[in-house]
């Protein structure tokens, strides 16, 4: 194993660029690691540890909790709340911030998670995962407000994720790239074996959820119906079309093989605006993406730059190749039918002024 680099040797390496880095931030980020060790193993058991099913709970959303939620909120909120780096915690499935247990100090860090992306398909035994984000926090060695962690996603210092699959897997990135490290279960060590992880600017693959076209804007319509229409259609290029119902699982196929990824705004739901959590899973996911050479959007505007107005803010999501990205907000800068439809990004809304 002398010839392998594991992740705390990685983290060592990228602080040393920084000379005023103190270890705090690769300390987290171990943390972190051993909290997706312990949840890979409680996934790999499934149903001979009796983690399946679901809960008779909600979230602060009011989706039913699977067991494995909760097992994995837990050991998140277990593993980091004691060492004193983070001043705050904050989870999909908790309404607030976590509150720590006073006898533990608190650090200059927040920390955001999904403890367990894809949960509905832990029962048919299909990829799960883990997505956190690592913010500054305003006020070091205070207990976080709320308030503290409502930052744009340009701001974070790290973001990452862990996917459960036939191998488990911590892709990560300190502003350096990204680099995706594989468990040896034997070992209980992550190894780095996807350095420089790049998505590349074309693509001939995207992923969506078609069931909800009817519910679609036109211009997502118009760039599926492009797709679809193959070589003889504007693209000049045949695509395949995959989903998952998994962020992490479709993140993972676009940094290790390219593509796209649609999860838009629709008339579904229309006070809802987008399905996935902006600090949860789209900042994090949008920071990965980015360091990676692709681009992330609402589908009008760089999802980075987006500030969040409440913990559990949704948002509509593509990311993926430059090109294709590119094209979805060309095609919803050209469109017009929607100005009044939806208030988020109507004439007057947030993301659009008056022409």
């Amino acid at each position: 194993m002398n010839d392998r680099t594991t992740l705390a040797r990685f983290l060592i390496s990228q602080s040393g660029r920084h000379p005023t880095a103190t270890g705090e931030l690769n300390s987290l980020v171990l943390d972190v690691a051993l909290a997706c060790k312990a949840i890979s193993r409680r996934v790999a058991h499934g149903a001979l540890a009796g983690v399946l099913g679901a809960e008779s709970s909600t979230n602060t959303h009011g989706e039913t909790q699977q067991t494995l939620d909760l097992i994995a909120n837990d050991l998140f909120l277990q593993v980091n709340e004691w060492a004193g780096r983070v001043a705050g915690m904050v989870s999909e499935e908790l309404d607030g911030p976590h509150h720590m247990p006073v006898e533990h100090p608190r650090g200059k860090y927040l920390l955001a998670f999904d403890p367990l992306d894809g949960s509905s398909n832990i029962d048919v035994n299909l990829s799960v995962g883990s997505i956190f984000s690592i913010l500054r926090a305003p006020r070091p060695g205070l207990d976080a407000a709320a308030e503290d962690f409502l930052q744009p996603g340009s701001e974070q210092v790290c973001a990452g994720y862990a996917i459960y699959g036939p191998a488990t897997m911590l892709v990560l990135s300190v502003g350096t790239g990204v680099h995706g490290f594989t468990l040896d279960p034997g070992l209980g060590e992550f190894f780095l074996t996807h350095p420089d992880l790049t998505i590349p600017a074309s693509a001939a693959e995207f992923a969506i959820n078609a069931s909800n076209r009817r519910f679609w804007e036109p211009p997502v319509r118009r760039y599926v119906d492009e797709c679809l229409a193959g070589e003889p259609g504007p693209r000049g290029k045949d695509y395949n079309m995959r989903w998952i119902a998994s962020l992490v699982a479709e993140l993972h196929r676009i940094l290790t093989r390219g593509g796209v990824f649609l999860y838009p705004n629709d008339s579904k739901d229309p006070e809802r605006a987008g399905r996935l959590r902006l600090l949860y899973e789209a900042a994090p996911v949008a920071f990965l993406v980015e360091q990676a050479g692709g681009r992330a959007s609402t589908g009008r505007h760089r999802m980075l730059d987006v500030v969040p107005q409440e913990l559990h803010q949704r948002v509509p999501f593509v990311f993926g190749a430059s090109e294709e990205v590119e094209r979805v907000e060309a095609l919803h800068a050209d469109d017009r039918s929607d100005v009044d439809s939806h208030a988020l990004f109507g004439a007057r809304g947030l993301f659009r002024t008056t022409a």
